[in-house]
């Protein structure tokens, strides 16, 4: 590769990370107001209280930076650790059996909501009072299928092992959730279908699951007519809402702080499913329903987004255009680096068979992980400088990806140069450096190119997953779109992904007849 698109490509890298925030907005225009970053988990009531959130802190003074959707509640309480975050809200059964389960472990009595708010002050963090409702999990049925197996109650499935089940992947992990769930009722089941918790209702509708896990706020148990079980065991833990916000907003913006307390009280069980249900089922913004309810609520005025199908066509396209420049951001910069990295390493990999097979050996594991498992590996050590959501970690996570098909590709290219032709240039007089940059590479060229283009491909795919911790892309519109079950919303990720993958095969395609020996050039 030339030092001049090296230089480049480093240079970008270094610019983005310096003087961009998490989602490429400038820091110089960030530093005119308080940031406050706010998070939400992935499902619609929770995207809601973050965009309440946001309305009270952006009304408070500030510039608030909704993260919306970041997966569950570790990515979410580890971002608030690390202070890429200010504030959400979690509910007192997780925050118990989640995030200060390392504490009971230790012997601390985590009881009451007086012993979480002691446990979270130690770690700097500030619990409100309730927010005003009880969201907690019941296993759900449609009201048909239960009246006529006679289900009423949890243990009644029992009686029914030939049922098959739906649960959302955090519910089958949590310490609240399945397993735990059939100990103690002494479920026979094993017929279990893990999936995403928005899927499950459509699961239900289809019969394809005849049970599921629920929230009890959720607007789809009317909607569906579903029936949420009796608990009749009493174990799910109540889940009352609360904030959750980082100790030292109090002192550095306090106007802010004072502002996101309001939510203490605020909201009516009946209220949150109406919202939800604005959302889910009318297909309302999450910004325009939780600005519409401070304002009748607190009386504020706030200036919310227009409706209507022009509205809407403009927000399409704005969506678009974002999700285009943040996936090619991700995916530029990780494809760049990768090749700096992995063009060398199959150079080296070529020269000595030992280090060779070392070299592939170890990109080929990297290669074998769920793209998700490198993303939680990676995460941490980006958490470290305030850096584990965001484009940061999944451009990681991409450059590794982005390894083995380069390194592969470099060194096959070079193996496979006729041993001719080698000694043919040592009779030349050629240096290991001149033979490498005026014979090796240029034969090699083809089998490099198409390591970078596979690589690249893997990529477009691959950083939709950055959507889970805030990176963007094109994954943002996908996963919004099956949590509310839009179409339109995935088509808007699924197409442009599928557009930009092809159009990279293209310029490939055009790059190597400008580039290639004719006699090399693939057929």
């Amino acid at each position: 590769m030339r030092p001049r698109i090296a230089s480049l490509l480093v240079g970008l890298f270094g610019y983005f990370l310096c003087f961009f925030g998490p989602l490429g907005t400038p820091s110089a225009v960030l530093a005119q107001a308080p940031q406050v970053g706010i998070g939400s988990k992935s499902f619609t009531e929770s995207v809601i209280l973050g965009e309440l959130l946001s309305h009270l802190a952006n009304n408070a003074g500030a510039q608030a930076q909704h993260r919306a959707e970041l997966g569950g509640t570790q990515i979410l309480w580890q971002a608030l650790i690390t202070g890429e975050i200010d504030a959400y809200v979690d509910y007192t059964g997780t925050i118990r059996e989640e995030i200060l389960a390392d504490v009971a472990r230790q012997g601390t009595k985590i009881e009451s909501e007086s012993d979480m708010r002691n446990a979270l002050a130690a770690k700097k963090v500030v619990m409100s009072n309730r927010v005003g409702f009880n969201n907690t999990y019941a296993l759900g049925m449609r009201r048909g299928v239960a009246q006529r197996l006679g289900i009423t109650k949890i243990s009644d499935l029992k009686n029914h092992p030939e049922l098959q089940l739906g649960f959302s992947d955090e519910f089958v992990e949590r310490k609240d959730g399945w397993r735990p769930l059939k100990e103690k009722y002494g479920l026979p089941h094993t017929r279990i279908k893990v999936m995403d918790h928005n899927l499950a209702y459509r699961g239900l509708e289809k019969d394809s699951i005849q049970v599921a896990d629920l929230y009890t706020t959720d607007p789809e148990i009317k909607y569906y007519d579903l029936v949420a079980l009796e608990d009749d065991l009493a174990f799910f833990p109540v889940y009352y809402a609360v904030v959750l916000m980082r100790d030292d907003l109090t002192s550095r913006a306090p106007k802010v702080a004072e502002a996101i307390m309001k939510m203490q009280g605020l909201i009516t069980p009946e209220e949150m499913s109406s919202m939800s249900a604005h959302v889910r089922l009318d297909r309302r913004q999450e910004t325009i329903v939780a600005g519409e309810f401070l304002n009748n609520k607190l009386n504020l005025s706030l200036s919310l987004p227009q409706e209507g199908r022009w509205a809407e066509f403009k927000k399409i396209i704005e969506r678009v255009l974002n999700a285009t420049w943040e996936h090619l951001f991700l995916v530029l910069i990780s494809l760049g680096l990768a090749i700096l990295t992995a063009i060398p390493l199959g150079i080296l990999a070529s020269r000595n068979e030992a280090l060779g097979q070392t070299v592939l050996g170890i990109v080929g594991v990297i290669q074998t992980l769920p793209s998700m498992a490198l993303l939680v590996f990676v995460m941490p050590l980006f958490a470290l400088f305030e850096m584990g959501i965001g484009p940061a970690p999944a451009i990681m996570a991409l450059f590794l990806y982005s390894l083995l098909p380069i390194v592969r590709g470099t060194y096959a290219g070079i193996k496979q140069i006729p041993a001719a032709i080698r000694e043919s240039a040592e009779v030349l007089g050629l240096d290991a450096k001149a033979r490498l940059r005026l014979v090796e590479l240029p034969l090699a060229l083809p089998s490099i190119l198409s390591g970078i283009k596979t690589a690249a491909v893997i990529n477009i795919g691959t950083a939709t997953i950055g959507a889970l911790i805030g990176a963007g892309g094109y994954g943002s519109p996908i996963l919004t779109g099956i949590r509310l079950n839009d179409l339109s919303l995935i088509l808007q990720g699924a197409v442009p992904a599928a557009a930009l993958a092809l159009a990279v095969q293209y310029g490939f395609g055009l790059l190597e007849k400008k580039i290639v020996s004719p006699g090399l050039q693939s057929s």
